[in-house]
């Protein structure tokens, strides 16, 4: 038998994340999206939760560039499921440096001021192939510390919920999305029932590929103004799959310049 092993080990989580359909969010199991990060600023001496992200090398973590504001100090958590509670496997560290998409996408990369240790609770989530788009209603899971509901308290623990992916004809139709969705983006959801909330900003949709391997395909970006779950208002991502070239290209100019430094 020829076992199909991931490039790197991504995309396979040693707790298997819950997968029954559930409407809204729920807990998720203790590290079954062990690449899901938390990213934190500091105010008043005090760390709080301000975006999600995907680790997705050993010293990178992808998110929103929306999540970032320079006037804050970050540090990415990993490891965690419960941010109230000290937890074995999960840690701190800061970054070395930020990169922002130029071109007003909606994407950043975090290099990490040094490299994680993989582990039970650490892993990394699989990048897409480039130009890879999923059909309509593709099961993707987004996951976060989001408002379980709008106006909500941040959660505790790891919330995941199902989100169907809907495709770019559906999602630019005029009374969902419209024009306000490009092609470098993606949907899902949008059933009024599940949907992100504020401060899943930055995180993953998480989408099994045929091999069996999780894939982020999308980065949380932005919500509808009317609330978390409105009808024909899914959550929009961006495409992680329109950016593959961007991220390589990031990821070596990082290298070289701190080889001349």
């Amino acid at each position: 038998i020829k076992l199909v092993v991931p490039t790197l080990g991504c995309g396979t989580p040693p707790v298997e994340p819950l997968t029954s359909r559930v409407v809204n969010g729920v807990d998720a199991k203790p590290h079954s999206w062990p690449w899901q990060i938390s990213l934190q600023y500091e105010r008043d001496g005090e760390w709080r939760h301000s975006c999600g992200g995907s680790l997705i090398a050993a010293n990178w973590v992808m998110t929103a560039a929306h999540c970032i504001n320079t006037k804050f100090s970050y540090r990415v958590f990993v490891g965690k499921h419960n941010l109230v509670e000290e937890e074995a496997g999960s840690k701190a560290i800061l970054p070395e440096k930020i990169i922002v998409h130029e071109k007003c996408n909606d994407i950043a990369l975090i290099k990490l001021s040094e490299p994680v240790t993989l582990s039970d609770q650490v892993q990394l989530g699989c990048i897409p192939a480039p130009g890879t788009l999923l059909t309509n209603l593709y099961p993707c899971y987004i996951t976060g510390w989001g408002r379980v509901y709008t106006g909500g308290p941040i959660a505790d623990k790891l919330q995941q919920a199902l989100m169907p992916v809907a495709d770019h004809a559906t999602c630019s139709q005029s009374d969902w999305w419209g024009i306000a969705v490009r092609t470098s983006m993606v949907c899902a959801g949008g059933d009024g029932i599940v949907a992100g909330c504020n401060g899943d900003s930055g995180g993953p949709l998480n989408c099994k590929n045929a091999e069996g391997f999780w894939e982020i395909h999308g980065i949380a970006s932005f919500v509808s103004g009317f609330g978390c779950n409105y009808e024909k208002k899914p959550t929009v991502f961006t495409r992680v799959s329109a950016f593959n070239s961007w991220i390589d290209q990031v990821k070596k100019m990082a290298d070289v310049f701190l080889k001349l430094h």
